[in-house]
């Protein structure tokens, strides 16, 4: 049997950026991104290759954040 799989150890243990065929300075979707960020960046693909969970956690972040600024608003106009 044979394969075209040969990477080196060092590549395997260490995180998925710092392989070589990864950091071609290619454009990554929001998915890779979360599933990066998630996994502490030793897999792109840990949320699969669909790509609405990364639109889902995007928008999850950005309404947390409309919402602590408008509960900040209000809040400070009841004094």
């Amino acid at each position: 049997m044979k394969t075209d799989f040969d990477y080196p150890k060092k590549d395997l243990i260490g995180p998925v950026v710092f392989r070589p065929d990864f950091n071609n300075f290619e454009i990554i979707n929001a998915n890779q991104a979360w599933s990066l960020f998630f996994t502490v960046g030793q897999d792109d693909k840990g949320l699969g290759q669909e790509i609405e969970f990364g639109r889902f956690f995007t928008n999850f972040l950005i309404a947390i954040g409309a919402t602590g600024i408008l509960w900040a608003i209000y809040f400070s106009q009841l004094r």
